[in-house]
């Protein structure tokens, strides 16, 4: 199974966080599934981390590089053809309007993975959320 991860199931798998469900990290446990995290959530921890919103254990580029490499997670780069898929992606509910999961959702859609998190907004674009 290819499995991407919502950037708090990122953050939350990397940090050993029970905030994960037990469904959840019975998946990225599972040696058979391969793991992808987008590059937009990256730039979400980039962000949150800058601002102070968040915190995490170790200083940002070792932390993410450390998890990628420790955890086998494949990093997905945002290409130009993702780009035009989001700007074509609709917005079916208008509160969704998050930047960050919409690049998700179009890594989703185009990659062919189903999303581990626990945001119910994903559900509306169709995508395979598991949780």
């Amino acid at each position: 199974m290819k499995l991407l991860l919502d950037t708090h199931t990122f953050l939350w798998h990397c940090e050993g966080s029970p905030n994960l469900s037990s469904n959840a990290a019975g998946l990225l446990a599972n040696p058979t599934h391969n793991l992808y995290v987008s590059t937009a959530s990256i730039w979400e921890l980039a962000i949150k981390i800058g601002l102070r919103k968040l915190s995490i254990s170790r200083p940002f580029l070792p932390f993410v590089a450390d998890a990628l490499r420790r955890f086998g997670i494949y990093l997905l780069p945002i290409s130009l053809d993702d780009c035009e898929a989001y700007r074509q992606l609709p917005f079916p509910n208008p509160k969704q309007r998050d930047p960050f999961d919409r690049m998700i959702i179009i890594h989703t859609q185009r990659n062919g993975l189903s999303v581990v998190g626990n945001d119910a907004d994903f559900d509306d674009y169709g995508v395979a959320r598991l949780w």
